[in-house]
């Protein structure tokens, strides 16, 4: 089935164009809930975002209503106040659409949303030296966490062939 990854009223373009760029290496599904904090033009975000926005599969919603009403499945919910860590979760069904929800960089996801859903919020373990991740290095680790736990389904473990090959570690170099 697939990956997902809900970024809730973004404010930060270059967090956004990072997290597009891990989504098109993912190809995971990337959905934006308005207000975004930048406008969605290339020249905003194409800076992180690279030469790979044509490769992100992403949808943008008016609301977070709008959002609930057009995706069904598994929703995990990010938040520093989560009480459960990544390995709470078993997301090795490849079955099961898995709806990873991170909130606002200077807010987070709104009280309402979490109480509603505390089975399923987790928090990334940190010290008390920091308040939270940055958002883009968040949705990285979580896609290769729940990938991880699937064994990279359609993801290439080796350099793949129509880049620098699998074997060009071997290759000798010109001096």
């Amino acid at each position: 089935m697939g990956l997902h990854v809900v970024l809730y009223q973004p404010e930060i373009p270059q967090n956004t164009g990072n997290i597009m760029r891990t989504c098109a290496g993912t190809d995971t599904t990337l959905h934006l809930i308005k207000p975004l904090g930048f406008k969605l033009d290339p020249k905003y975000v194409k800076r992180t975002a690279v030469n790979y926005l044509e490769h992100v599969n992403y949808e943008i919603y008016e609301d977070y209503e709008g959002f609930l009403s057009k995706n069904k499945g598994r929703y995990v919910f990010m938040t520093r106040y989560g009480k459960k860590s990544p390995k709470d979760f078993d997301f090795s069904d490849t079955n099961q659409e898995i709806y990873l929800i991170f909130g606002r960089e200077s807010t987070g996801l709104p009280k309402e949303i979490l109480r509603d859903n505390l089975d399923n919020c987790l928090r990334l373990p940190a010290n008390d030296k920091i308040r939270s991740l940055n958002l883009s290095n968040t949705v990285a680790i979580m896609i290769y966490e729940v990938l991880g736990q699937q064994d990279y389904p359609g993801l290439s473990k080796t350099e793949p062939e129509t880049l620098k090959g699998s074997d060009w570690l071997l290759e000798e170099t010109e001096e």
